[in-house]
């Protein structure tokens, strides 16, 4: 990557990573995918129970695979061959578990996390239940407010990515948001986290990176 636009994409980050920490929350800038994963590690012991959320940006850091092989229990719904009830299942047992890996659809420059679930299981793991939470965020997440967060989710996170799972949604068809009815839709819960929760640690890992959607 041009040593210029490093620069830029780090600064960015470190000025989220500021915001952030004024809002309470435990934040930090890591300048790769790896090192993301290596600071993860530190917070997990041989018993530790994982909860996983949807997120491409968590499995594409190689953890979790890690997390298997040294024998820690990894709550993750997005195995093959799982049935709707064993799904339903390991999505309220990442409600409980030691901690919970993610990301977030949209950091602000204002020190705020911004996510839309369509269940609502990623969100409330977020906000309440595991002891810890890490987050993780590549730099293209990062936006200035919570108008502009929302606008990026819908618009560039969720079309892609309800393509990617093959969604009975127009956004899936369009490659836009087009504020459907569809029974199918994606986007039914916001939820804006302006400070951190007052019983959930939060630590978000903002990484000089782009990841996920």
């Amino acid at each position: 990557m041009d040593p210029t636009k490093s620069w830029w994409i780090e600064q960015r980050c470190r000025r989220a990573v500021e915001k952030l920490k004024s809002h309470q929350f435990d934040a930090l800038y890591v300048p790769t995918k790896e090192a993301a994963a290596e600071e993860i590690l530190k917070y997990v012991s041989p018993s530790t129970r994982i909860g996983v959320g949807g997120s491409v940006t968590i499995r594409s850091l190689g953890v979790l695979d890690r997390l298997k092989a040294q024998g820690n229990l990894v709550y993750d719904h997005w195995l093959t061959g799982l049935s709707k009830e064993e799904t339903l299942a390991l999505r309220k047992a990442q409600l409980t578990s030691d901690l919970f890996l993610s990301s977030s659809n949209a950091v602000t420059l204002d020190g705020e996390l911004v996510n839309i679930d369509g269940i609502g299981n990623r969100v409330a793991a977020m906000s309440f239940g595991p002891a810890k939470v890490i987050l993780v965020a590549g730099y293209n997440k990062i936006v200035e407010n919570t108008e502009e967060a929302i606008r990026r989710v819908r618009q560039e996170a969720t079309p892609p990515n309800s393509k990617r799972l093959n969604m009975d949604v127009p956004c899936a068809k369009l490659g836009v948001c087009v504020e459907c009815q569809s029974p199918n839709r994606a986007c039914r819960i916001i939820v804006i986290h302006e400070r951190k929760p007052l019983l959930t640690d939060v630590l978000v890992i903002l990484v000089g990176e782009e990841l996920g959607y």
